[in-house]
């Protein structure tokens, strides 16, 4: 462990910091950069501080649903953030100094470590690698009194904290709201939860499977004569950190009028009640049971099989369903009184289902696309994801980047969604490995010498 002198030549470090908008800042030196001038994104000098991490002891094992979206919102909150200019470091993760984050070992699959000193272990995990880019990692526990320190003169340079534990647990860390709103009144505290920090579920871990069997998602979802389905990807979990982000956004423009940054608390169950959308308004307002998992109440629009795959149809309106007739080679279906109208077709559902799946049958998915081109009607192939990921138009809209990984070099990320007339956020560096900014993060943001974190690596409080 360090010495008494070396926490004291720390914290006298941490609190020699030159002030910056009324908080302390350190004497950066700046590194030079050939990265291109990323002065217009939308979030250019905002940092993030990213706790977004699964909880120690027991709960270190757990895959729990409250760090997986944390550190998707994080992502995305990463794409909009330089890595270059000042301050220097935007998007500062903060990871357990031997393991990191537990997301590193979720895999298969793993890009594996071409270079370096790991080329031995499995390598990075596929499910890291997707939320992480853009971003410093720092290997640091906040178990000792040095590691709080840190942390918190982190959290005085900071614009934006973003954490997932469950509620209380990081007042024994000094880390919580208050404390951390007493350091720094503009800071924005983003707590995610499975349940959030009020009511009688507050204690409780959040896991997205959860969320959508309690909270109703997996009711409405799946074959009405099947069971219960979750959805193929943690659609709660992305919901949740998108309702975050846009929480986040408002509360930076609120601080620009009041000079306050604020405690944002977000709940899987909130948001996941919030986006069953037009399915809760109608059992609100009709007081009646639910009609389960019918899927939409126009049709048809679903899925059906072909000779060698699947094409989903469209025809939700009349206008729509008569197309479809025509383009089936069925233009009497248009007249039938079973299914002339929307109300009719939803009453006699099986049948006409049966009836359109019996034509598609007949034909290869790539002749029914050929045949439906320009009329109008929705259609579209059921694509797996090696064919979303090579699809021409996916290709075509920059979705998918090579970039060049510091241990496993080449390898392919989904970019941004969102393209901007001015501002052009994306992938610009590749997601780190475990304590690849430690140096850089104690050194140019908290000014600390080589010795000091030479002597913070011995003690274990940070790799």
């Amino acid at each position: 462990m360090a010495s008494s002198r070396s926490l004291h030549l720390l914290t006298s470090s941490l609190r020699r910091l030159r002030p910056l908008n009324g908080f302390s800042r350190p004497r950066v030196r700046r590194l030079a950069t050939t990265a291109p001038d990323t002065s217009t994104l939308p979030l250019a000098g905002i940092r993030v501080l990213d706790m977004t991490r699964v909880l120690a002891g027991v709960r270190a094992k757990r895959r729990d649903s409250q760090f997986v979206l944390g550190t998707m919102l994080t992502g995305v909150l990463a794409v909009l953030h330089p890595d270059t200019g000042r301050p220097r470091v935007e998007v500062i993760k903060i990871e357990h100094p031997t393991r990191g984050d537990d997301t590193r070992a979720w895999g298969p699959p793993f890009a594996k470590h071409i270079r370096g000193k790991n080329t031995q272990s499995h390598g990075e995990s596929a499910y890291f690698l997707s939320v992480n880019r853009n971003k410093k990692s720092i290997g640091l526990s906040f178990a000792s009194e040095q590691g709080q320190e840190i942390l918190h003169s982190l959290a005085k340079t900071s614009d934006i904290l973003v954490e997932n534990y469950l509620p209380d647990t990081l007042k024994k860390y000094r880390m919580d709201f208050s404390s951390i709103n007493a350091i720094n009144p503009r800071l924005i505290y983003a707590s995610i939860t499975g349940y959030g920090q009020t009511g009688p579920y507050r204690s409780r871990a959040g896991y997205d499977v959860m969320v959508e069997a309690e909270m109703g998602l997996m009711h409405i979802t799946g074959p009405r004569d099947g069971p219960p389905v979750k959805v193929g990807v943690a659609v709660t979990d992305l919901t949740t950190g998108l309702y975050t982000s846009n929480a986040i956004m408002a509360a930076l423009i609120a601080r620009g009028k009041t000079g306050k940054g604020q405690h944002i608390d977000v709940a899987l169950s909130d948001c996941q009640v919030a986006t069953l959308s037009n399915i809760a308004s109608s059992a609100l307002i009709s007081g009646e049971p639910d009609s389960g998992r019918w899927g939409t109440s126009h049709l048809p629009y679903r899925s059906f099989a072909t000779s060698n795959g699947d094409i989903l149809l469209g025809g939700g309106n009349d206008r729509l369903f008569g197309i479809l007739c025509d383009k089936l080679s069925k233009p009497d279906w248009k007249t039938d009184t079973r299914f002339n109208t929307n109300s009719s077709r939803v009453a006699n559902r099986t049948t006409l289902e049966a009836l359109i799946e019996a034509e598609t049958r007949s034909k290869t998915t790539e002749e029914w696309l050929s045949l439906f081109e320009g009329s109008g009607m929705p259609y579209a192939a059921v694509n797996d994801i090696q064919a979303t990921m090579n699809h021409p138009h996916v290709l075509a809209r920059g979705m998918v980047k090579e970039v060049e990984h510091e241990t496993c070099g080449k390898m392919k990320l989904v970019d941004t969604p969102v393209k901007y007339s001015d501002s052009q956020p994306g992938i610009r560096s590749a997601p780190p490995v475990l304590g690849e900014h430690t140096e850089e993060i104690l050194g140019e943001v908290l000014g600390m010498s080589d010795k000091q974190v030479r002597e913070l690596r011995e003690s274990g409080t940070v790799s």
